[in-house]
């Protein structure tokens, strides 16, 4: 499986929107003060789109091969149909 920087990117942002929205309603309900909510809620974006873009990249690694062994070059990848 190939992903693109660029869909990367959106689905690490996205991730972590989703994880920041819902961290944001938790400690709303919460009494806790606003900045505190605020801090806590810019904390777990960064964690985790820096926790996706790690995973990527680690994934990224393992899944290499040897340019050489694959049926086709790296650039013709968008052309494969797959059945």
């Amino acid at each position: 499986m190939y992903i693109t920087p660029r869909r990367s990117r959106i689905r690490n942002v996205s991730l972590s929107m989703v994880n920041s929205t819902i961290t944001l309603i938790i400690l709303l309900i919460a009494p806790l003060g606003l900045a505190t909510v605020i801090v806590n809620t810019l904390l777990v974006a960064i964690a985790t789109y820096t926790t996706g873009s790690l995973i990527d990249r680690i994934t990224l690694y393992l899944n290499q091969e040897n340019p050489s062994t694959l049926p086709f070059k790296p650039t013709q990848a968008t052309q494969i149909r797959r059945h």
